[in-house]
């Protein structure tokens, strides 16, 4: 029997036999699919990870300096007791690194926090992320304007009541408006809007248009952090081969900055996109020993229903088979009509 008349053969038997073929194709298809589904989840949330989080959060090859961690995955209180402790961040700290850094890069400041911006007729607008910051920070996380313009360096050194509105906060205070120009209010301050950032889409199912940006020296200051107080310093360089230097000189510079004794732990945070991603290359491990354990577990699942359905079929074609070998076939050709069978079902499922 040629492989094609084998396969052919094949097909009648799953014709006579629609039910058991349903069930077997069942088995193989629900572990095909769960192998599709875990790998398709674990890549897509790496790539999730580490392009959209790493972008969002920290900007492309770029340092951040914190007073505490950005993602604490492992905090007690009296972890939590000393990041208490631990000396604000300034503008002056700030400006002093910047002026002493030797790696090449742009230098920026901002602070956050959730607040009410006011618009034309009274329409408010709560839990915005108001956000002060220096003019270099939109480089630094590579934001661009669908409308106006960013504030400049001189507007953000003199503190200039200006803001930039993401594209959600402009189009539900000014729906088809323009409001390139028209006031808003920040926690009752006035500010002229510049301009309007291009969409920026959502993290963890959360609008990063939702978002109002300012000059930090302007009336902000103060209000998002106590006064000339930031949440974060960031330094972005112009390569990734850049990240371990400026991250090493930086260290160096914030240790002498706040008066870091040798083999002293050090009273500020350092932080990569990469390393803070530390927290999920943990759990994708996790998954990758986990997950692939459990579709191996449902293949062998369907591999059995296949088998059993099989050797149900032998034993239901006994008949079958006494007629063959007696008309020669061989202990082999019969063999292989199963395994043929079994293969059909198998391509059949996936």
């Amino acid at each position: 029997m040629n492989l094609f008349e084998a396969v052919r053969t094949a097909l009648e038997m799953i014709r006579a036999h629609k039910l058991r073929a349903f069930f077997t194709v069942l088995g193989t298809v629900v572990g095909v699919t769960f192998l599709i589904a875990v790998i398709t989840l674990i890549e897509g949330m790496n790539r999730y990870m580490e392009e959209d989080f790493a972008g969002q959060v920290f900007g492309y090859n770029t340092v951040v300096v914190r007073r505490t961690p950005s993602v604490q995955m492992e905090s007690n209180a009296e972890l939590r007791r000393m990041w208490r402790r631990r000396p604000r961040l300034t503008f002056d700290d700030a400006e002093w690194i910047s002026r002493r850094m030797e790696t090449p890069g742009i230098a920026a400041i901002s602070s956050s926090i959730g607040g009410t911006v006011t618009g034309p007729r009274g329409r408010e607008l709560e839990n915005v992320r108001v956000t002060g910051a220096s003019a270099s920070y939109f480089r630094i996380r590579d934001m661009e304007v669908e409308l106006g313009r960013v504030f400049s360096e001189q507007e953000a050194d003199r503190g200039l009541p200006v803001v930039v509105l993401g594209k959600d906060v402009a189009e539900r205070l000014f729906e088809a408006v323009n409001p390139i120009d028209k006031e808003v209010r920040i926690r009752g301050f006035p500010y002229r809007v510049v301009g309007v950032l291009e969409g920026q889409g959502t993290l963890f199912g959360m609008s990063l248009d939702n978002v109002a940006i300012a000059p930090a020296r302007s009336a902000l200051n103060g209000f998002v952090n106590p006064a000339n107080v930031v949440d974060e310093i960031s330094f972005k360089v112009p390569d990734g081969g850049l990240l371990a230097p400026a991250m090493a000189e930086i260290t160096g510079l914030m240790r002498v900055r706040h008066r870091v004794g040798p083999g002293e732990v050090n009273s500020f945070e350092v932080e990569t996109a990469e390393e803070s991603l530390s927290f999920w290359n943990r759990i994708s491990q996790v998954m990758l020993i986990a997950l692939p354990g459990l579709v191996g577990i449902s293949l062998v699942v369907g591999s059995v229903v296949i088998m059993n359905i099989m050797l149900v079929s032998v034993t239901e074609r006994t008949r079958e088979i006494g007629l063959r070998k007696s008309l020669g076939a061989r202990r082999r050709d019969i063999l292989a009509q199963f395994m043929i069978e079994a293969g059909t079902l198998s391509g059949v499922g996936g």
